[in-house]
């Protein structure tokens, strides 16, 4: 811990289970009297199994069942998965923050890494940008919790999502056209299908036009705040050359033309006096030196071979880009008091190949992964009226960082049916990750550099860092599962998680101190200031299925020990001594480690059968999860052991929601009707609590009504959300002082929230053939 307090004293010297939860689908004989819950089927263990058979806490979302719901996009998921947080990140549109069991990481900025994995169809994105998925074109969605790092690696150490596209009609073509609208002028337009070419041979794709009207306004610029404004398609083609082989081509691509989203000033101007706005959707925000624009697209191979009845062999070939443009206003005000425009562009190349073996008493997985990518971020900080009390005009602080990553492993999974009852499931992955950054930070007068078209001049570098690090993880996995009959399923599983290290991408080489007590600041003071370690996660679950057709849960019961927890933080550097920070440094430490425990309750039951008319159905599905996590260690500011104060972050002590269902035959159709509450309890923005950023237990109450005709082809929705209109932070900055609001970068005083979307009704006509 060395390293940690001395880092600490810098910062003092310059003041951071398993069930479907939806509506349900009831399968009927042709007499309409036999009745069942459908069978789930997931690839959580990278083979396909139903939900009863896996050993973990997997929760699965049909496609169908999401856009029941309403769901608009991906982070619908966690208002009905327990210990789940998914939330758009603050000052943008489509970044996704993701936390599962109180594990995750908030901060976009290339060289920190995400704790929760997302795949599109079996491909890892590496960075987090353009990652809230909007729902259109979905199979399914699965939230894995708890560590994933023996089957999907790196970076899953809280969990793991996996959003998976349609596969195409291989016999028929299809067509599927949906219009949403609603309030705040929503207008959707999505169109997806699939045409057979030749007797192997199919072409799909879908192509989705998303827009809305802001829920708020920026009251300076005259513009929408919240507003929607999206282009997305998808374009595949399956062949199967012969009976046992499969390919898959697949290309993806988003742009997003959505304005800067803008945040809602808690406290008043300290200089400007500007009021707190009464509409929490509404901003004055005047940055405008770039718009706003998001763009990501992606190739995919994926090749099959079932070689026999036993092996099958896979291969998924991969690439990845994304670019975004984000002018984040931090004060949220006209001047440039505290001005963050932003670029963030990323590339990934990546490979897997597996081996898959089923036998009669052994199954599992076994392959190789490897990892090539690239993040970089540029991003200025206009300190407009710092630099004017320091006789410095328009002084703007720049950082440019750049981070190669290249990662291997090797994994196996496999699980051996020790008896007709009991089976043991062992597996290993065996991981070299490797990084190399650069860190480049400049001062400039005179305004934006010239990445944002501006005319300021550099007039100091306060970084120019290269560096390279490098680590080797194993990272084991077992299970011991008995099922006495097709109803029960109790397990025990040992997992561990492992997140990468890396170099603090806002770190500044000119502030790092003398950490080895020689007297100067030398290159390896620099170097040790500016890296951090990995950080893993042991985690021991105890879980019991249940099922017997018209009820069904998953209980779950675990603790998680999380140790080296990387806690990254910003703080404002006065350079010359005049008391006024004039820059600031991004300061990273491995100083926490926190033991997290929980429980998660979820079910399915089917109330009551033909209560008014043949056929009809009520049931009800539930989701519960308790969380009580800790620091065990946390060092603050002054080398002291602050655990008793801090919290973790982004993670309710309760979550929590119930969907009561109702199905009926009905105009020769049927008629699905449901409502949807869902509470999450006090939840903490950073580890060290704020109350008025902070945000308290608040719930949640949706509705939804769909029918669908008889032969299939004709949908009709509504769907209603946030019913009681809640206002709710979902993510903001704290730049003051918790205490007197005095402030610590910048000379306004910036404490902003943002918050999730206001009441929405919503439309929808679609048509299938």
């Amino acid at each position: 811990m060395t390293k940690t307090m001395t880092k600490a004293a810098l910062l003092a010297s310059t003041v951071a289970s398993a069930a479907l939860v939806s509506v349900p689908a009831l399968a009927q004989d042709e007499a309409g009297a036999a009745r069942s819950q459908d069978v789930i089927t997931v690839t959580a263990r990278r083979r396909e199994e139903t939900i009863q058979d896996v050993p973990m806490s997997v929760t699965a979302f049909s496609g169908d069942a999401l856009q029941d719901m309403g769901a608009v996009d991906i982070t619908a998921v966690a208002e009905v998965s327990p210990n789940v947080t998914l939330e758009v990140s603050r000052g943008t549109n489509s970044t996704l923050s993701a936390f599962i069991r109180g594990v995750g990481q908030q901060d976009p900025v290339a060289g920190f890494e995400s704790g929760v994995g997302m795949y599109v169809d079996d491909v890892y994105l590496n960075r987090p940008q353009a990652a809230v998925l909007d729902i259109y074109n979905v199979e399914r969605v699965e939230v894995l919790r708890g560590p994933q790092g023996t089957l999907y690696g790196r970076n899953t150490i809280g969990g793991a999502i996996k959003y998976v596209t349609e596969r195409l009609d291989p016999d028929n073509p299809t067509l599927d056209a949906r219009v949403n609208f609603g309030s705040h002028g929503q207008f959707d337009q999505i169109v997806s299908g699939s045409v057979p070419i030749a007797d192997r041979v199919r072409v799909g794709g879908a192509i989705a036009n998303l827009t809305r009207d802001g829920f708020g306004e920026n009251i300076y610029l005259g513009e929408d705040n919240y507003n929607k404004d999206v282009l997305g398609y998808r374009l595949s083609m399956e062949m199967e050359p012969t009976d046992n082989i499969f390919v898959r081509l697949s290309y993806d691509r988003v742009e997003d033309e959505s304005n800067p989203r803008g945040g809602h000033r808690l406290i008043p101007g300290a200089i400007s006096g500007a009021p707190v706005l009464d509409d929490v959707h509404d901003t004055r925000a005047g940055l405008n030196v770039t718009d706003q624009y998001v763009e990501a697209e992606g190739y995919s191979l994926m090749a099959e071979w079932h070689i026999n009845e036993n092996w099958t062999v896979r291969n998924i070939l991969a690439n990845r880009e994304d670019r975004s443009d984000t002018p984040i206003d931090f004060d949220n005000l006209p001047s440039g008091d505290l001005d963050v425009p932003a670029i963030y562009e990323n590339e990934q190349f990546s490979e897997e190949f597996q081996v898959h073996y089923s036998g009669e008493r052994l199954n599992g997985v076994m392959g190789y992964y490897y990892l090539d990518a690239n993040a970089g971020t540029v991003f200025d900080v206009m300190l407009e009226n710092t630099g004017a009390a320091i006789g410095v005009p328009g002084l703007t602080a720049q950082t440019f960082g750049d981070v190669d990553t290249k990662t291997w492993s090797v994994f196996a999974n496999f699980t051996y049916d020790m008896t007709d009852t009991l089976s043991l499931t062992l597996g290993g992955r065996y991981t070299e990750d490797e990084r190399t950054s650069r860190v480049l930070r400049r001062t400039y007068a005179g305004g934006f550099s010239e990445f944002f078209d501006g005319s300021g001049v550099a007039i100091a570098t306060t970084s120019d860092f290269e560096g390279t690090n490098s680590w080797d993880d194993f990272s084991p996995t077992a299970t011991l599962a008995w099922q006495p009959n097709d109803q029960h399923n109790v397990y025990f599983t040992y997992s561990q998680g492992f997140k990468g290290g890396g170099f603090d991408p806002r770190g500044q080489t000119s502030a790092a101190p003398d950490l080895n007590g020689d007297g100067t600041v030398g290159s390896d003071d620099i170097y040790n200031f500016m890296a951090f370690d990995p950080e893993e996660v042991d985690s021991f679950e105890l879980g019991w299925r249940y099922e017997n057709g018209r009820y069904r849960h998953a209980l779950a019961v675990f603790q998680m020990d999380y140790t080296d927890i990387q806690v990254p933080g910003s703080v404002g550097v006065d350079t010359n001594g005049d008391g006024i920070n004039d820059t600031f440094t991004g300061v990273t430490t491995n100083a926490g480690a926190a033991t997290i425990r929980g429980v998660e309750y979820e079910g399915n039951v089917d109330i009551a059968y033909d209560m008014f008319t043949g056929g009809d159905t009520l049931s009800l599905n539930w989701a519960v999860g308790l969380l009580d996590g800790e620091y065990d260690e946390f060092v603050n500011a002054f080398g002291v052991d602050v655990s008793d104060q801090v919290q973790i972050q982004n993670t309710p002590d309760t979550t929590a929601s119930a969907t009561l269902a109702y199905y009926t035959p009905f105009a020769d159709g049927d008629l699905n009707m449901s409502t949807t509450v869902s509470h999450r309890g006090d939840s903490s923005q950073f580890e060290f609590p704020f109350p008025m950023l902070d945000q308290g237990a608040y719930t949640l109450w949706n509705a939804s009504a769909v029918w669908q005709s008889s032969d299939g082809h004709w949908e009709l929705g509504v769907h209603g959300r946030n019913l009681t209109d809640e206002e709710y932070k979902v993510s903001g900055y704290d730049f003051v002082n918790n205490t007197t609001f005095a402030p610590e970068l910048g000379l306004e005083g910036t404490l902003v929230a943002y918050y999730g979307p206001p009441r929405t009704f919503t439309a929808t006509v679609a048509y299938r053939y």
